[in-house]
């Protein structure tokens, strides 16, 4: 079997290059025969250490451009990468080569799906986002900070500014979506694999009929340090300052429930929130380790989004440390949660809300429950890369037969 990895990024920047990355070498030390293809390098020294063959074009991607006019081209139509996805897949056997698409939005753009169509190889899609169908990827209206229920490419959604920047690049990726749906990618996927329930839910009623869906969860990197002996103290955020991740939410409510918030994240509203909330411990940012160490050393995770997400990881992280989460009702992360089994639900932007489920776990018996409740319930049924392998595999079969 040979895997054909498509991912914008040849090393890590963020969950979907971490997954891509990671089952790659997961595929690869299965003995696995495993090709990477990325648009933006540098690429991860790992992976050639793996014996894995990679093509990078050592292109910018959206946010590292020297010139955002100059990468309008590349962003509707990367005419050098499909030229050389096409060069890579030409001659390949088809019944023996599977491509995995993990990523295009950030740097590939659509041109890979005149490649993918041509090639007729069988192609599997992993969507982290919903760029597939949505033009900001997300279903979120940034300036009005609300989920967005309009039709894609309707009137409504195209007179609408919904992007994070500005109406320009909104009606820029209008335009890449009109390109994607006549590019080849979406005839091209025979399987696609979703990574929460709420992400079919949300997507499926747009979604190509033909492919066969599948549900798998990214793997998780937690290590079983066991049952925490105590509950741990203070309520952590972990990530972003923006908006959609509904940090201001989490602040207000802490100075509702009288509690010090500990938040480690950089983003743009870092500023706005120190002036905001000075009794607030801002921790900057953080290396991944020293993440899961203020994890371990919680009372709870709060994860306060405002948007969808699609399988937030660090709220399965929290749990497999023992540590329980207080999750917004309207993101994926509510469906690791069981509300006052492993952690609570709250209302979604509703501060008072939040301020009540802090007091509750606040209560030292509450809080020594949950965080048990969440240790057991995770590593009864941890989501390793081998499990996740394993899934995808029997996929790459079927895919191929």
């Amino acid at each position: 079997m040979h895997i054909f990895i498509l991912a914008d990024h040849a090393y890590i920047n963020g969950g979907q290059s971490k997954v891509a990355i990671e089952s790659a070498l997961g595929l690869a030390a299965r003995g696995r025969k495993v090709t990477y293809f990325a648009a933006v390098g540098p690429v991860d020294p790992r992976l050639e250490q793996a014996g894995i063959a990679v093509i990078c074009l050592d292109q910018f991607d959206i946010d590292t451009t020297p010139s955002k006019l100059g990468f309008l081209t590349q962003i509707i139509w990367n005419r050098p990468a499909e030229r050389r996805l096409e060069a890579a897949l030409a001659g390949l056997d088809r019944h023996e080569t599977v491509v995995h698409v993990h990523a295009w939005p950030k740097a590939l753009s659509p041109s890979i799906g005149a490649a993918l169509k041509r090639s007729g190889l069988p192609c599997v899609y992993t969507m982290h986002e919903f760029f597939l169908v949505c033009p900001n990827g997300g279903f979120y209206d940034y300036p009005r900070a609300v989920t967005c229920h309009r039709v894609p490419l309707s009137l409504s959604c195209i007179g609408t500014n919904c992007d994070s920047r500005n109406y320009a690049r909104k009606l820029v990726r209008v335009g890449r979506q009109v390109v994607l749906d006549h590019s080849g990618l979406k005839e091209a996927i025979g399987h696609v694999i979703t990574i929460s329930a709420l992400q079919d839910e949300v997507s499926g009623p747009y979604m190509p009929k033909h492919p066969v869906y599948h549900r798998v969860d990214n793997p998780i990197e937690a290590q079983d340090l066991g049952p925490k002996e105590k509950p741990g103290t203070g309520f952590l955020y972990a990530g972003r300052l923006s908006r959609e991740k509904g940090i201001e939410h989490f602040c207000a409510a802490a100075d509702l429930a009288g509690v010090a918030p500990v938040i480690a994240g950089d983003g743009p509203l870092m500023d706005e929130l120190k002036a905001r909330y000075p009794q607030a411990n801002f921790l900057g940012w953080q290396k991944s380790e020293a993440v899961r160490a203020h994890m371990r050393a919680a009372r709870a995770l709060v994860f306060p989004s405002v948007w969808y997400e699609g399988q937030p990881l660090t709220v399965y992280e929290a749990l497999a440390l023992g540590t329980p989460v207080i999750v917004s009702d309207v993101c994926a992360g509510r469906e690791a949660v069981e509300d006052g089994v492993n952690g609570l639900w709250f209302k979604s932007g509703d501060a008072q809300s939040l301020a009540e489920a802090l007091r509750r776990l606040s209560d030292e018996g509450e809080a020594a429950r949950m965080s048990r409740a969440a240790y057991e319930r995770y590593w009864a049924r941890p989501l390793t890369l081998d499990r996740h392998l394993d899934a995808i595999e029997a996929i790459y079969r079927q895919a191929l037969a």
